[in-house]
Parts: C-alpha cells; structure tokens; sequence
C-alpha cells in the first residue's frame, strides 16, 4: 500500500494517520566500531614498523656497512703480504 492509499484510507474512515519516529536511534554496532579501532591500530604500527626499519636500514647502510667493508678489505691486504 503506498502512502497516498494509506492516506486516503484514513481519510474514508475518519482517522489522521501518525508517523512514529522511533524512541531511540539506532545503535552502531560494536563490530562495526571495533573493526574500525583494528584497522587504526594495524595502520599505525606498520606504519611504525616501516619507519622503524628504514631508519635502521639506513644506518646499516651509511654507518656500518662501511666499516665492515674496510675490515675485509685490510684483511685482503694483509693476507696479500
């Protein structure tokens, strides 16, 4: 029944038809919330991660491969002696 029936029904007996709102909006669901508080958490420690690694990364790379480089290197010298 469409609302214009419905609207002429309660016309023809004499009555006004009420919309009900409801008593209390409806709830988000806690999944739902919780699925969003996972997400967050998951974003932010790879996000950490992924900082955390390249920094370490770049030290490894700039500070201590240079020194294990020269290492082996004045091993090689001395084992050409």
């Amino acid at each position: 029944m469409s609302a214009l029936e419905a609207e002429e029904l309660g016309e023809e007996l004499g009555e006004e038809l009420t919309v009900q709102a409801p008593s209390r909006p409806p709830r988000a669901s806690w999944r739902r919330v919780g699925m969003i508080v996972l997400t967050i958490f998951v974003t932010q420690y790879t996000v950490t991660t992924l900082l955390v690694g390249l920094s370490v990364a770049g030290t490894l790379h700039y500070f201590v491969t240079p020194q294990i480089v020269a290492k082996f290197e004045a091993i090689a010298m001395a084992l050409r002696r």
